[in-house]
């Protein structure tokens, strides 16, 4: 007799959840991705993104309360950071440890595993803002209007994900645990990976090259997010190959696209990426946290893709390809290199 027997526990229930989780997962980027594209939005993947965030936190759908907390949170951060960025963009002796200093609170609330989706979403954000209104200003919208837009189609999505996939269970079993790292290391940790991810950011301000390789310093902070340097070599060469596969199925899906640019095709390529990623997503464990990196990876680019950014033109499939690669091998390196070792690092 198996042990979820003895316990009186179903395991079809057990896999129930999750798949139910990945299909709210699928669901939301789907519709979120298609009225993205119907409404002209800019920035298309952000509103499928934010619901993803939300979902893969909790298999509990956030209350009214919380959601209208997150979109004003959002809206006030949002609005900080225009207003910092407007005011210190010829100063970045300054700007810079400010952003620095958001980053370093967004890693180490992630680090203590507190605060749910708020810490990722606030990263996004913190990422976004400073290269829109620096090197973005021809947006037809403003920053702000365009992130509290998309947090509340996000939060639409993953309510009405939840109401189409209801779920029966009261137990939240893609909470994480406690953390049992030492507060210490996490603060540690934190500060590097904050350094880390500004380090990107400065990159993409000054390099023009770079200024609508917005993919990059967001994979940076996914990928600081899903690491750990306890983790195996498998695992580390799982990281590595699915956050890669989320580029190469962006590119590919745009190729496809770009051959013939509808709309019910678009959608139908969407479901069937997030259907590949969501199902393990969604498990709550680092591979869980892998392949919700791979998802990420794919709605930046594809969205980038399929409606660029004023002023841009959409990149050669290399050269997304080598965006993504360019952010794995800069957040590995680094992080291997400056993040603190583990105390049995040396046995």
């Amino acid at each position: 007799m198996s042990t979820e027997a003895a316990a009186g526990i179903s395991p079809s229930i057990d896999l129930a959840r999750p798949k139910r989780q990945g299909l709210r997962v699928a669901l939301a980027v789907t519709v979120g991705f298609s009225v993205g594209l119907l409404n002209g939005s800019v920035l298309p993947f952000l509103a499928p993104l934010f619901a993803t965030q939300f979902l893969l936190a909790s298999y509990s759908p956030p209350g009214l309360r919380q959601g209208l907390g997150t979109v004003l949170l959002i809206f006030i951060v949002g609005a900080l950071l225009i207003f910092l960025t407007g005011l210190l963009g010829d100063r970045p002796l300054v700007l810079l440890p400010l952003l620095w200093l958001f980053y370093f609170s967004c890693f180490f609330a992630q680090g203590r595993q507190v605060g749910g989706a708020a810490p990722a979403l606030m990263l996004v954000i913190a990422i976004v803002v400073p290269l829109l209104d620096i090197l973005q200003r021809d947006l037809g919208e403003s920053i702000v209007a365009i992130l509290a837009k998309a947090v509340s189609i996000g939060l639409l999505l993953t309510w009405g994900a939840h109401a189409v996939f209801p779920d029966t269970g009261t137990a939240d079993a893609n909470a994480a645990p406690p953390s049992r790292l030492d507060p210490g290391r996490v603060t540690r940790q934190a500060m590097v990976s904050g350094a880390i991810l500004l380090g990107m950011v400065a990159l993409c301000l000054i390099d023009p090259r770079l200024a609508t390789a917005m993919v990059i310093p967001i994979t940076v902070a996914s990928l600081l997010s899903q690491l750990e340097l306890t983790m195996s070599q498998r695992a580390a060469v799982g990281l590595i190959a699915l956050n890669l596969l989320g580029g190469v199925a962006a590119s590919l899906a745009f190729t496809l696209i770009e051959m013939k640019p509808t709309l019910w095709l678009i959608t139908l390529t969407v479901l069937l990426v997030s259907l590949l990623f969501a199902g393990k997503a969604v498990m709550g464990t680092t591979t869980g946290k892998v392949f919700g990196g791979g998802l990420t990876t794919f709605l930046i680019l594809f969205g980038l893709g399929v409606s660029p950014l004023p002023g841009g033109t959409p990149e050669l499939f290399s050269t997304r390809i080598a965006y993504v690669l360019f952010a794995i091998v800069y957040a590995l390196c680094m992080a291997s290199l400056f993040w603190p070792k583990p105390r049995n690092a040396s046995h």
